[in-house]
């Protein structure tokens, strides 16, 4: 225990060191690149566990009812995934639970998530880049992405759904591919509808589809109606209408962001 307070107190002791140095330089007028405080902290992380699996009880018990910047590491082709949690616990809590990451994966995609269970926690390093506020999380998340390698991440920025290009292709070529003559409805009108001479259910006007991100898990999912999506967060669907009606860009409940997708 000793040794880690000591090692993260040297680790702050020379990265403020080097911050020092660059504005000293900077002072004078020389022109140096402004990313290099971004590398040292990438060197000079608070705390690091070399293998997630055989260091959970401690990954648990250290970071117990604290908030900060985490990042996890493929160290079999070194590809990393960075995030924030207001309770770090909590996140791992999930991260650890292969039925949850499974049950996850069944409505929406996530690299983290298939990364973690193809190659087991054990092939995982877990660091801690910095702990912050709740209310830094997502600012400093974003800091850390602008800056560090992160190939597992889906959004390249945290709190947007900017950053699925994969996604929103993929869709996009699925709905190119039932356009025109290649419906299986093209051309089926009047009597030759499937449907002709019944009430649809749901006929009148159109539902709403929209996309929920969740920044916190860095997940997506589509839903057929604002109603759908709201019972499945269990929250008023009101809230996700106000939400389109005010134009809102913040993360609802600092978790959730909503996209209309017709």
């Amino acid at each position: 225990m000793f040794l880690s307070i000591e090692l993260q107190s040297y680790g702050q002791y020379i990265f403020q060191y080097y911050i020092e140095i660059w504005n000293y330089l900077l002072q004078w007028g020389l022109h140096i690149s402004q990313e290099i405080p971004c590398l040292f902290a990438a060197i000079i992380p608070i705390k690091s566990y070399s293998n997630a699996e055989a260091d959970k009880d401690k990954i648990f018990k250290e970071n117990k009812d604290k908030s900060g910047i985490y990042k996890l590491t493929n160290l079999t082709n070194n590809k990393c995934y960075i995030g924030s949690a207001i309770d770090l616990s909590d996140r791992l809590s999930f991260y650890f639970s292969k039925k949850a990451l499974t049950n996850s994966l069944q409505k929406s995609k996530s690299s983290i998530y298939n990364a973690l269970l193809k190659y087991d926690y054990s092939n995982f390093s877990f660091t801690i880049i910095e702990y912050c506020s709740p209310e830094q999380c997502i600012e400093r998340e974003n800091y850390y992405l602008s800056s560090e390698k992160h190939e597992y991440n889906i959004c390249q920025k945290a709190g947007s759904p900017l950053g699925r290009k994969h996604y929103d292709e993929t869709k996009k070529i699925l709905s190119e591919a039932n356009t025109g003559e290649k419906n299986s409805m093209f051309g089926k009108t009047g009597e030759n509808h499937p449907n002709y001479g019944q009430k649809v259910e749901g006929s009148g006007k159109a539902s709403q589809q929209i996309e929920v991100t969740d920044i916190k898990n860095d997940t997506t999912i589509s839903y057929n109606s604002i109603s759908e999506a709201a019972k499945a967060l269990n929250i008023k669907h009101t809230r996700i209408v106000m939400y389109f009606s005010r134009n809102q860009t913040k993360p609802y409940k600092g978790q959730y962001t909503f996209k209309k997708l017709n």
